[in-house]
């Protein structure tokens, strides 16, 4: 068993970033299943594989490229994720949530986390897009929780807070973003829900997380979200309905990463631009959480 990252650990992978570029990012952005395409956008961008960056793990499913990238987007400094890691590739929940906190020691105090997501909540049709209010981190309920260890009070407390996890303040800004777009359908909000994977849900599992007032499901981001929080960042996410749940013994319909990946496709670039627009809404760096 590898033992936890050292506060040294994170130090020495931000310390080789910031040495190996001149950005000094205000925003870190995760993109999730097919949502890399975003980076496409960054001006003055300069990217690393995750191979080459030292203690980085590696993301190892498909839509997922492994590289960061660094560069502008609408004015703002961003470092972005193409690929995240996930607990169902094998990796500890403390390695999931290892660039958070290069992020945090990076100058960073804004994250973005985007996910593709099956809808739960029958209202929900395939492309739209869902602002994450609130989370249920599933997996903390049997004990898997990326802040289990030794604290170093460093990054945060012992005993952080997740009742205000997502920024109220970005939310309505997302709205008013929303507008200025002018797209069809409305922009949904709702309760974001993780399970491990890798296989997706059955009919009965499905059921039992409508009950429990979930609107979509994922297999990532709380972890991210949580090590965000308890070291201070503003966090801000959405999910792409990539595909609605089967809640029907009779459906024939069937999950699959195929439909997720081509989900993301379609929407890439209503999504790409809805993000390029909330940038200009993050504060400048210095305003108060």
């Amino acid at each position: 068993m590898a033992t936890q990252f050292t506060y040294e650990d994170y130090q020495t992978t931000a310390q080789w970033l910031l040495s190996h570029t001149k950005h000094r990012p205000q925003v870190a952005v995760i993109c999730g299943s097919g949502l890399g395409g975003l980076a496409n956008h960054l001006t003055q961008a300069q990217s690393f594989d995750y191979s080459e960056i030292p203690n980085f793990p590696l993301s190892t499913v498909p839509g997922h490229a492994g590289r960061l990238v660094f560069g502008f987007l609408n004015g703002k400094a961003c470092v972005m994720m193409q690929g995240r890691f996930h607990m169902n590739e094998g990796y500890p929940l403390w390695k999931v949530t290892f660039p958070v906190r290069v992020f945090r020691l990076l100058g960073v105090d804004t994250l973005v986390v985007t996910n593709a997501a099956g809808g739960l909540n029958p209202k929900f049709e395939v492309g739209d897009i869902m602002l994450i209010r609130d989370h249920i981190n599933l997996p903390g309920f049997s004990g898997q929780n990326p802040l289990i260890g030794p604290n170093d009070e460093r990054f945060g407390v012992r005993f952080p807070a997740m009742s205000d996890a997502y920024d109220r303040d970005m939310r309505q800004k997302a709205h008013i973003a929303w507008k200025q777009m002018g797209e069809k359908r409305e922009l949904q909000e709702g309760t974001y829900v993780m399970l491990a994977g890798p296989n997706f849900e059955t009919v009965a599992e499905c059921r039992l997380l409508q009950k429990l007032g979930a609107d979509a499901v994922g297999m990532s981001t709380v972890p991210e979200v949580i090590v965000a929080r308890h070291c201070g960042l503003r966090v801000f996410g959405f999910s792409l309905i990539t595909n609605k749940v089967v809640t029907d013994y009779e459906s024939l319909e069937k999950a699959n990463h195929e439909e997720v990946l081509e989900a993301g496709r379609q929407a890439a670039q209503k999504l790409e631009k809805f993000v390029s627009i909330l940038m200009a809404g993050i504060p400048q760096p210095g305003c108060a959480n």
